[in-house]
Formats: structure tokens, C-alpha cells, sequence
């Protein structure tokens, strides 16, 4: 059976950005949502799902390009699913994201939010990332391009897997997201496994040596690597590791896994510490955290300390408050704020992070924090609060998902005076949000910009219970 034809719409204008990286036009009084554009293109589309309503489209081409467009600074923008925004100034980038945020809270939450402040952008819009994951692959992906040239998948390459293909990877040469030495020790690896002929790994058939690697580089420039292997080859383990501890020195922290499992997680594997320390320190403001291979930590670290001088402003402590910080994770956020309150309560479901968590407030000396493992639902009961505290504030930090149901009502249950709500993902905190507006007033909102040429973006809003505004 022959695949069904395309539906080509030519010269579309695009008019305005939507949401989530897309930007609208309409054909026909159908709203027309295209991905790789930016507003005053006009461009040849393909429908990729068509609606009653409206459709989702890719770029087939641009027939006039906006006046707003730049020239992309990577050498694999439009291939690589990263940076997709290279082409747009980044002044109309944080502006796109701050509009996002409004519409989705008055659109998908329909809340209102007494005063929304401007959008906090990012200083570094180039490598300001401290960690970075690259996969070896033995196929290469292709463009279309490639493919009608004849080209082969076979091939060895070290990158970022390709959009929508978990079997294939995107060879990347340079990296604009992290800073130096990420790039040269990634292409040392890659030039090392080719002079040795080292297998690169299979991702449908799970064989091959190198899988994936890890790089960490702290704003303290401290660096921290580590590489998995997908075969137990001790002879070509030590060869590697040797290597790279010979040609880069000034690594902080050099580790290798052995990950024989089907998926790439190694959180239930045993990271063996090569040479140097176990773990790298990163700094936010006063406070160091040990970061170890396992641990979870913000990845924009000057704007991390943006982004928890808001939570820090909008909780605006007097020192006499019981904190709650629920998805403590390594407890950054309720560590950050432990000299603006009386005591804090970091409570997190994965023990690892909890354990983190302990040794970053012993690190810096914070003695009024305790951390507790277990689901939110089931710690916070009244037994609970009786012996820590009934919460003044309660910041949550949820991942993309946002809530579940069942903590939202626990929230309401609680009916702590003050939330500080942080999100990945303001689509679902605007879910979220609708139902604590039941009993909350919604006092601020803002917007912080985390990863530039993204269209992804941080919100933070401080809920204040009805009739018990703290003035």
C-alpha cells in the first residue's frame, strides 16, 4: 500500500508564536501550527495532522524569510533537535517565552494572576550548561539529502540522538551549550576509538564497548567525566582511561561505569572513580554542592541562582517561618533559603537525592534543615506536622508532569499559608494552578529563562491563602 500524499499549502504567512517552540498561520479560517518557522516567514508547509479546526505542519521551505531571522551560529542547527531558536534573536526569544507563560495560565489554567513581572533572561546564552550526555552509535543519522546521495548509516559517531529516532545519532563536532574542555575531550574519545577500533555501541542489538559519556563542567571549572561502557573489556577500559587522564590533566573527576543493561540508566549501576575525586563542586551565591555522577543538579547555574533569588523573594521570609520543600531533590532550593527561615523540611521520593541532599547542608553548615525520603502523600500527616512543624511556606518544584491530583488536594488539605510553585513546564503548573486557585490567590508571577535557543522556560508563582494574605 502506497503512503498517502502530503497535503502542501504554499506561501503561508506565519503571524504570531503559540507555544512550545511552534508559531501560527491560518489557511482557510484553519489555524495552522508550524513548527522551524518564526513569525513573518512565509513559508511552503506539509500538514502533519489535520483537524477540524486546525492542523500541525512542518517546513517543506521558506519562500521569503522574516525580518527577524539570524544566521544560526552551529554548524548543526536544523539537524541536531537541540537549539531549534539559533535563527531568532534572542530579545524576541525571551518575549515569545514570557507571552507563553500568560497564555497558558489564562488559556489552559484560566487563573488569574494579580501581577505578572518581566521575564528574567539569561546573561550566557552560549555554554552555560554543566552537564552534557553524548551516545556512541554505530549509525550515523542521515538527511534526506545523504540518504538520495547513497550514503550509509554504518558508521561510527559521537553525539545527541536524532529527533523522534532512538537508534540513531547525530555526529557532533562542536557544542555551543558547554564550556571548555567538553568538546576536546568528547573529539579526543571518538579519535582514540577510531585509531584502536574500538566498537561503538549498537543500540537495537545492545553490543559494542563505548555507550555513552558523560561531562560535567562546573562554574568552579571543575571538571567531571564519566564514560560507559557497554562490554566488560578491561584491557580497552584501562586503555582509554589512561588516555584520557594523560592528554586531560586538569579533569577533576574521572569515572567509568559498566552498564550491561538494555536501557542507559545507570542510577542502579556502580560508578568506579578512575582518578581524582569522586565528585566536582558547583557554586550558587555562597553555597557549594558536591556533584557526583548520580546527582541531580540544575544544569544553568548563573541562572539558577536568578531563578532562587525569585523563590527567595516571593517566599520573603522573616526568619521565624517552617519551610516545606516538597521535590527537595538534593536540596539546592531549601539550602539556598536556610538563612532567611527557622527551620526547613526537604521531602523527596528518590534516596539518592535525599542522601545528596544531607551532605550538601553538612557542606555548608546548615543545621536547621532535615531531609525525609517517602511520597509527599503519605509523609505529610499530622503525625508528621506535630513533630516538625506545621509549614508557613511550602515550595514546590515538580518535575514536567507537574502534580498529581492527589498532592494537589494534600496542598489544599495542608492550607500552608504561602506556595512558591517553580515549573519546568508551564502548561502543567497551569493545571495544577487551577485547582489550588480554590483556595489560593495567585499574588505574582515570573518567568525565567533557563535554556536559551530553546523554547523551554521556568515560572515561578507565589500563592497566597484566601483571606490570610501576608501583607
Amino acid at each position: 500500500m502506497s503512503k498517502r500524499k502530503k497535503t502542501i499549502i504554499e506561501d503561508l504567512t506565519i503571524e504570531s508564536y503559540a507555544a512550545e517552540g511552534k508559531c501560527i498561520g491560518r489557511h482557510h479560517d484553519k489555524v495552522i501550527f508550524v513548527e522551524g518557522v518564526v513569525p513573518g516567514d512565509v513559508a511552503t508547509v506539509y500538514v502533519t495532522k489535520n483537524k477540524k479546526d486546525w492542523a500541525s505542519a512542518g517546513v517543506k521551505w521558506i519562500t521569503k524569510k522574516s525580518e527577524h531571522r539570524i544566521e544560526p551560529f552551529c554548524q548543526h542547527f536544523g539537524i541536531c533537535g537541540g537549539c531549534k531558536w539559533q535563527m531568532l534573536p534572542y530579545a524576541l526569544q525571551i518575549q515569545y517565552k514570557e507571552q507563553q507563560v500568560k497564555d497558558q495560565l489564562t488559556r489552559i489554567g484560566r487563573v488569574n494572576v494579580a501581577e505578572y513581572l518581566p521575564i528574567k533572561g539569561c546573561e550566557l546564552t552560549t555554554f552555560y550548561r554543566n552537564k552534557l550526555e553524548f551516545t556512541f552509535s554505530n549509525k550515523q543519522y542521515l538527511t534526506s539529502e545523504d540518504l538520495n546521495a547513497g550514503i550509509s548509516f554504518e558508521k561510527n559517531v559521537l553525539g545527541f540522538h536524532a529527533p523522534r529516532l532512538f537508534d540513531k545519532v547525530i555526529d557532533i563536532e562542536t557544542c555551543y551549550l558547554q564550556s571548555s574542555p567538553s568538546n576536546e575531550i568528547k573529539n579526543f574519545i571518538r579519535a582514540l576509538a577510531a585509531e584502536h577500533a574500538f566498537t561503538f555501541y549498537d543500540i537495537k542489538n545492545h553490543v559494542g564497548l563505548l555507550r555513552t559519556l558523560q561531562i560535567r563542567v562546573s562554574s568552579t571549572h571543575q571538571v567531571l567525566v564519566n564514560v560507559v561502557f557497554g562490554e566488560d573489556d578491561q584491557t580497552s577500559i584501562q586503555l582509554i582511561m589512561s588516555a584520557i587522564q594523560t592528554a586531560f590533566p586538569e579533569i577533576t573527576s574521572l569515572n567509568y561505569t559498566l552498564n550491561l543493561k538494555m536501557n542507559d540508566s545507570i542510577y542502579d549501576q556502580e560508578v568506579i572513580n578512575y582518578a581524582g575525586k569522586k565528585y566536582i563542586e558547583e557554586q550558587l551565591d555562597t553555597f557549594v554542592f558536591k556533584i557526583s555522577p548520580k546527582s541531580f543538579f540544575q544544569t544553568n547555574p548563573s541562572q539558577t541562582v536568578n531563578l532562587y533569588n525569585i523563590v527567595r523573594e516571593f517566599a520573603h521570609c522573616t526568619g521565624n517561618e517552617v519551610l516545606y520543600d516538597l521535590y527537595c531533590g538534593t536540596g539546592s532550593i531549601g539550602i539556598y533559603l536556610s538563612k532567611q527561615v527557622k527551620k526547613i523540611i526537604g521531602v523527596e521520593t528518590v534516596e539518592d537525592a535525599i542522601e545528596d541532599a544531607k551532605i550538601n547542608a553538612a557542606l555548608n553548615d546548615v543545621q536547621n534543615v532535615s531531609f525525609h525520603v517517602g511520597d509527599v502523600i503519605k509523609v505529610c500527616n499530622q503525625e508528621f506536622f506535630t513533630k516538625h512543624g506545621q509549614p508557613d511556606i511550602v515550595i514546590i518544584d515538580p518535575p514536567r508532569a507537574g502534580c498529581h491530583q492527589a498532592l494537589l488536594e494534600k496542598l489544599l488539605e495542608i492550607a500552608s499559608p504561602k506556595i512558591v510553585y517553580v515549573s519546568c513546564n508551564p502548561a502543567t503548573q497551569a493545571r495544577d494552578l487551577q485547582l489550588l486557585s480554590t483556595k489560593y490567590d495567585l499574588i505574582l508571577s515570573q518567568a525565567v529563562d533557563m535554556f536559551p535557543h530553546t523554547h523551554h522556560v521556568e515560572n515561578v508563582v507565589l500563592l497566597h491563602l484566601k483571606n490570610n494574605i501576608d501583607e
